[in-house]
C-alpha cells in the first residue's frame, strides 16, 4: 500500500493519523519538488494533483475521509475510527465534515490569501472567514463541554480531521481564551501519540508556513 502525501499538508496529516493509530504498514511516497518520478506517478493517478492519494492492490483511493473509511473497511485495526453502529457513524461523519468545511477551509483561505501578491489579496473575504472561524470555535466549544473526543468517548475519524484543522487554525486565527474547551481539546490531540508523531515529522517544513510558524506546539 502506497500513500502519496506531504508531511506538512493538513489533509495528508489527517490520513497519516489514521495510519499511525493502527500501525498500518504502508510505503510513504513523499511528494517533493526534487522528486520528479514520484510527482509524475501522482499526477498520473490523479490529474488534479491533490493529495493525499492512496494506492492499494491496484485501486486508487482519493480524498482524506474516503481514504480513512477505506482503511477501516480493508485494513481494520484495534482503533475503530468509524463505529460499526450506523447511527454513531453519522455523528463521526458530521464532525468530520465540520472540521473540514468550517475549520480547515476558512483557515486555508487565510493562508492562501497570504501567498498572493499584496495587490491581489481579498481582505473582505479574509474578514468573512475569520468571522466564520470565531463562530465555528464557539459552536465547538459548546459541543466539547462534555466530550473527550469529537464524537464522544472514542477517538475516531472526526479526531483525525480535528487535529490538523485546529493545529493550523490556531496558528492562523488564534483560538481565544474564552473557548477553553476547544483549547483543551487541541492539547489532548497534540498529546495523542499518533498526532504527536505526525507533528514531529512535519517540523522540518515549518519555515514554509506563509504566515510564519509560531515558536510552540
Amino acid at each position: 500500500m502506497q500513500l502519496f502525501a506531504h508531511p506538512f499538508s493538513s489533509y495528508c496529516q489527517k490520513v497519516l493519523i489514521a495510519l499511525r493509530e493502527n500501525d498500518t504498514p504502508f510505503e510513504y511516497r513523499v511528494l517533493s519538488p526534487d522528486d520528479e518520478q514520484t510527482r509524475a506517478e501522482h499526477a498520473a493517478l490523479w490529474p488534479l494533483k491533490r493529495f493525499p492519494v492512496l494506492v492499494d492492490a491496484g485501486r486508487t483511493v482519493l480524498e482524506s475521509s474516503i481514504i480513512i473509511e477505506y482503511l477501516a473497511l480493508n485494513h481494520p485495526g484495534p482503533v475503530r475510527l468509524l463505529p460499526d453502529d450506523p447511527r454513531a457513524a453519522l455523528d463521526v461523519r458530521l464532525m468530520d465534515r465540520f472540521f473540514d468545511n468550517y475549520i480547515m477551509t476558512p483557515m486555508q483561505k487565510i493562508v492562501f490569501d497570504a501567498m498572493r501578491a499584496p495587490e491581489q489579496r481579498d481582505q473582505p473575504g479574509v474578514d468573512d472567514v475569520r468571522a466564520m472561524l470565531d463562530m465555528a470555535y464557539r459552536w465547538l466549544d459548546n459541543t466539547m463541554e462534555d466530550r473527550e473526543w469529537a464524537a464522544g468517548r472514542a477517538f475516531s475519524m472526526a479526531d483525525c480531521a480535528a487535529a490538523p484543522s485546529l493545529f493550523y487554525a490556531d496558528w492562523t486565527h488564534p483560538i481565544a481564551s474564552e473557548f477553553a474547551n476547544v483549547r483543551a481539546y487541541r492539547e489532548r490531540l497534540l498529546a495523542r501519540p499518533s498526532f504527536a508523531r505526525v507533528v514531529d515529522d512535519a517540523r522540518p517544513y515549518r519555515g514554509f508556513f506563509p504566515l510564519g510558524a509560531p515558536d510552540r506546539d
